[in-house]
């Protein structure tokens, strides 16, 4: 094993570049962090649907949802691979292909994180920031989002442990992520597929693992601040003293 991490380490984690097109370990953790990155902002603005007051808005939204989270992502990338180019025209590369379909796979997963991060927060809050005079999106935006946000970050760190995994189906697509980068090396040595594909899961295992912790800690550490702020003795008022 360690004969092939010493030969092949480079075109493991890097792919061909700067030779050819980036691939391996650094391609899969770009498309997880772009899809990430891309499908907040549209998760947001699904969350906040997914609670609003007007119904013309929440119920298309929560069908929306419903139907994405109810089917396997393998689908939607053939949708992006397949049905995309044939009616707008465009055909995407493999790249593309799968960052769109993550976009649209994470904004969905991450508008229910957001949404369960807006009904955290105390109903008094949006009660107080209505009673100043604000809207409806005012208040989300301004009151109850800022502290939903903080609630939401293990969870965050969590779909992002769920991303890197779900990159592994570009393998589908050809794109040179890191287990179709694992499986060319393999058809190059081709007498130790058991090797190989114990250092590709034991690389998954420490990203995922890792990552996971991280969220745990959040988690801990977001957890014991209110209590601490709560629980803190307030300092002693001098007292007069008597005439």
């Amino acid at each position: 094993m360690l004969e092939l991490i010493d030969t092949y380490w480079l075109y493991f984690l890097i792919g061909q570049y700067p030779n050819g097109p980036l691939g391996g370990l650094a391609l899969t953790l770009l498309l997880a962090s772009l899809g990430l990155l891309l499908g907040l902002p549209l998760g947001i603005v699904l969350g906040m649907a997914r609670v609003s007051p007007y119904a013309w808005l929440r119920l298309p939204v929560t069908a929306l949802v419903f139907v994405v989270r109810g089917i396997p992502l393998l689908m939607v990338v053939f949708w992006a691979y397949f049905f995309l180019p044939s009616v707008t025209g465009v055909k995407t590369d493999q790249f593309a292909t799968m960052l769109i379909a993550l976009v649209v796979f994470d904004a969905v997963y991450l508008a229910e994180i957001v949404r369960a991060g807006i009904q955290g927060v105390p109903r008094g809050q949006v009660e107080a920031a209505r009673s100043l005079g604000l809207g409806w999106w005012r208040t989300m935006r301004t009151v109850v989002l800022p502290q939903a946000t903080r609630a939401m970050l293990p969870s965050l760190v969590n779909q992002f442990v769920s991303t890197i995994k779900e990159t592994s189906l570009g393998y589908i697509i050809g794109l040179n992520e890191v287990a179709f980068i694992t499986t060319q090396i393999n058809t190059q040595v081709f007498t130790r597929p058991a090797e190989l594909y114990a250092i590709l899961g034991l690389t998954y295992f420490i990203l995922c693992f890792g990552l996971s912790r991280l969220a745990y800690w959040l988690e801990r550490r977001l957890a014991r601040s209110p209590q601490a702020g709560a629980t803190r003795p307030r300092p002693a008022q001098p007292q007069a003293s008597a005439p």
